[in-house]
């Protein structure tokens, strides 16, 4: 486990899956990083590499072969290297294998970064292709944020927040035997001042996913209007919400692709 901190944010990254697995605010001397407690789901904020969500049937064609990947790839159940690592940044690496052939054939290196500055904290993604060929791959994030946070406060309390010229947002679901996405059947978020309440019934139908670039802007807003966490992320194509049944957190997922259709 490797920590990176200032006077206002404590951050901790294990090399298991170059995983986010705490943000203590020193501020407001509150955890906001989900526990992983495995009642409701065992993770922190994996990273979903090589693929987002899962394939049609678990497979995919490349050059005339079939492999098969689980859900979200292998990259979150790996143990990353620590290349580079000072007071308020640190970079993990992952490299190809012959495990790592078996369910997508190329020779690659991801490298992910953490790096703090202030109350910000950045994520960046860097993927090598060491092969001479095309390398298709999907990545995405998965950070759960716990909620409530306040104490004496209830889940239907706080409120997702988006960008402030967003009226409403379209949303398709994941099927829930297949966990592939059900374009058929779109939904409509309207927005009432750029926000829309949270509740636990909200995800009673698996994650919600929005395709297009419609958000490039997320956040979960405190029982009082001021923000409790915001994520940026220009030019995402994709976007998921979800959070396990019944679980007092909900994840915010900026995603370069997702899953295939049903």
């Amino acid at each position: 486990m490797h920590t990176i901190e200032n006077e206002e944010l404590r951050v901790m990254i294990s090399n298991h899956g170059a995983e986010l697995s705490g943000i203590f605010d020193k501020r407001n001397n509150r955890e906001v990083l989900w526990n992983a407690d495995p009642k409701y789901w065992k993770r922190h904020a994996p990273v979903l590499f090589p693929n987002v969500g899962r394939f049609y049937k678990d497979t995919c064609l490349i050059g005339g072969e079939t492999y098969t990947s689980g859900q979200h790839g292998f990259a979150r159940d790996m143990e990353f290297t620590c290349v580079e690592e000072a007071e308020t940044s640190v970079t993990h690496l992952l490299e190809a294998t012959d495990a790592t052939k078996k369910a997508w054939p190329y020779e690659f290196q991801l490298y992910i970064t953490h790096t703090l500055n202030g109350r910000d904290l950045t994520v960046t993604w860097k993927v090598v292709n060491k092969d001479q060929e095309t390398m298709y791959f999907t990545i995405g994030a998965h950070p759960a944020f716990n909620v409530p946070v306040l104490p004496g406060t209830a889940y239907s309390d706080y409120a997702l927040k988006f960008a402030d010229d967003q009226n409403e947002l379209k949303y398709i679901h994941i099927d829930m035997a297949t966990g592939t996405g059900l374009p058929d059947k779109v939904y409509t978020m309207p927005l009432t001042d750029h926000k829309y309440p949270l509740s636990k019934a909200l995800f009673d139908l698996d994650a919600l996913v929005f395709d297009g670039g419609q958000i490039q802007k997320a956040g979960i807003e405190m029982p009082d209007g001021t923000d409790y966490v915001t994520i940026l992320c220009d030019d995402f194509p994709n976007f998921g919400i979800w959070a396990a049944p019944g679980a007092p957190f909900v994840c915010l997922e900026p995603w370069c692709g997702r899953c295939d259709n049903f």
